[in-house]
């Protein structure tokens, strides 16, 4: 049996201060399994009672407690002569420097951060118990001072104890270093499967822009030639599953192109410059009347709005925001659509507001997320992709999306590039 076990079986415990209930648990666990007979105590004072009425052969104590701290409680055992020469380790996280002079100046012989391996805390044991006597046989008062962080402390120790403690900080710190090394280098290994995924999803872009695309230019163009070359000898119920199957092309063509603009708004790199939104926003609604919207729409843009960012990805963002405005306000007897600027708290907030069919904000907590929608297929066509590569380019620029809206009574989304809170 080990030597510092020897005095466990002799009748010696180890005397511990913990207030969490569940690390307490899970100390007095370990110290059974090693058949280290224990007590442990609440608090510092709880700890210190204790001590003097049954002197341990080691305390073990975690800082932060209530009644009485660690440091107390350490400090109060080694200047009383009866507990002076008991083994004192502290349990920390030493996340402040001046934790290792608070140990010093309370007497401490050792640190143990926290989280701490089984293993290496009964080994902390088994060395200061192992040499107990040695360190009987060395000690004497011994007052130094130091100046730490433009500040003087007082330090009462003999030099073993000095030594293991400060022994211990360096074998925290090495281990810790171990550690950094050990997370840097799993970092890098990520970083070198980030970039073989974002070859992948390069080759599965390109995969579904060519190869996907392709065979859909086919399909619609078979239905054009069966249209006009076969059209006179078709019933009106075969004109109908064409014009299904027309309508399916395009919406898996709109889908095909969503999904790519959805990787590239994460993907691609930005490119700020000046972009002129009001300019950039009456020539995506000019595009959107000749190809899609052709109803009567009033459409106002506030001029004189700028601001810096990439400009493919804020025609992205205008083309998708506008677009649902005039898609949602179509069904209106006046439909209007608006895109303004406004100031809130001193900053410069942009918006497109409509007074279309709106929608109930309490059934729209996941708005910006992929494939969601509010709104039936039968009622408007869309894939439910917009918004959220919207909501992923914003994010890149350091801005933020918000919405308000009511059924029936049209919708606002206020936007902002740059300057997030």
């Amino acid at each position: 049996m080990n030597p510092a076990f020897n005095l466990m079986a002799a009748g010696g415990y180890v005397l511990a201060a913990e207030d969490s209930a569940v690390q307490a648990k899970q100390l007095q666990h370990l110290l059974e399994q090693y058949n280290i007979r224990n007590i442990i105590c609440r608090n510092g004072q709880e700890a210190l009672d204790q001590a003097r009425a049954e002197m341990p052969l080691l305390i073990i104590s975690d800082i932060v407690m209530p009644v009485m701290d660690g440091y107390t409680f350490c400090k109060s055992v080694k200047t009383d002569p009866e507990l002076r020469n008991i083994p004192f380790i502290l349990l920390t996280s030493l996340s402040d420097p001046l934790d290792i002079i608070k140990g010093l100046q309370a007497g401490a012989d050792n640190f143990i951060t926290k989280p701490y391996e089984e293993k290496y805390l009964i080994s902390r044991i088994n060395y200061l118990l192992t040499n107990r006597i040695i360190r009987e046989q060395g000690a004497g008062d011994m007052s130094m001072e130091i100046v730490f962080q433009s500040q003087r402390f007082q330090i009462n120790s003999d030099k073993k104890q000095i030594l293991d403690l400060l022994l211990s900080v360096y074998e925290a710190a090495m281990a810790r270093n171990s550690q950094l090394i050990e997370a840097q280098r799993q970092l890098q290994i990520l970083n070198e499967d980030l970039k073989s995924a974002n070859a992948e999803l390069e080759a599965f872009a390109h995969t579904v822009s060519h190869d996907l695309r392709a065979p859909l230019n086919g399909i619609q163009g078979f239905i054009e030639l069966l249209k006009t070359d076969y059209g006179k000898q078709l019933d009106e119920q075969a004109h109908e599953y064409i014009n299904w199957i027309s309508t399916s092309a395009d919406d898996m063509a709109n889908l095909i192109n969503d999904l790519l603009e959805f990787s590239r708004s994460t993907r691609a790199e930005i490119k700020p410059e000046q972009v002129d939104i009001s300019a950039l926003a009456v020539e995506i609604v000019d595009d959107l009347r000749r190809s899609v919207y052709k109803h009567p729409c009033q459409v106002y843009v506030q001029p004189g709005i700028s601001v810096t960012a990439d400009k493919r990805m804020m025609r992205v963002v205008l083309n998708n925001l506008l677009n649902n405005a005039l898609k949602y306000s179509q069904k209106s007897d006046s439909p209007k659509v608006t895109l303004g600027m406004t100031e809130l708290s001193g900053r410069q907030i942009m918006y497109v507001k409509d007074n279309g069919v709106g929608f109930d904000m309490e059934k729209a907590s996941h708005l910006f997320k992929p494939f969601i929608r509010l709104h039936s297929s039968t009622q408007f066509q869309g894939t439910g992709v917009g918004l959220s590569t919207v909501k992923r380019i914003l994010d890149r620029h350091q801005g933020e999306i918000w919405y308000e809206s009511a059924p029936g009574k049209g919708t606002v989304f206020y936007f902002t590039v740059g300057g997030k809170n």
